[in-house]
């Protein structure tokens, strides 16, 4: 079985995130696992209010979860702040598998999702490890 594995906010209206990535993930017959590392309040008419996860917890999920499966593929998407970035880039230096880092920045509706200090931690900390942007 093909594990996948996605990084990201969790969109409650269900278009983005963590949601869009499982069903895609399902549509591509591979296994998907996540770490959230935000909750949005959002929906089709835009995102009203972000909550991050801590960091520390991020990296539990992740750990987590490549202690369990054998994660051929992992994902990014929103991470929102340089702690949260710093934490997944470190752990992504000494994972084996395809890294995928989809830098989002900003919701479709203009809102932000990765503060301004994290967009300096996302280009030399996880740029650098990831496979595919």
């Amino acid at each position: 079985m093909n594990v996948t594995m996605t990084i990201a906010g969790s969109d409650s209206g269900g278009g983005a995130g963590i949601q869009a990535d499982l069903k895609t993930f399902q549509e591509l017959n591979t296994f998907g696992t996540s770490a959230i590392t935000a909750l949005t309040a959002q929906n089709t008419l835009g995102v009203t209010g972000v909550h991050a996860a801590p960091p520390e917890f991020v990296l539990a999920q992740i750990d987590a979860v490549l202690a369990d499966f054998e994660v051929q593929a992992i994902k990014t998407g929103m991470l929102f702040s340089a702690e949260i970035i710093e934490v997944v880039a470190k752990r992504m230096a000494d994972y084996q598998g395809v890294l995928v880092v989809d830098p989002v920045m900003i919701a479709k509706g203009g809102a932000s999702l990765l503060q301004q200090q994290a967009v300096a931690a996302m280009r030399s900390q996880l740029l650098p490890v990831a496979t595919v942007i």
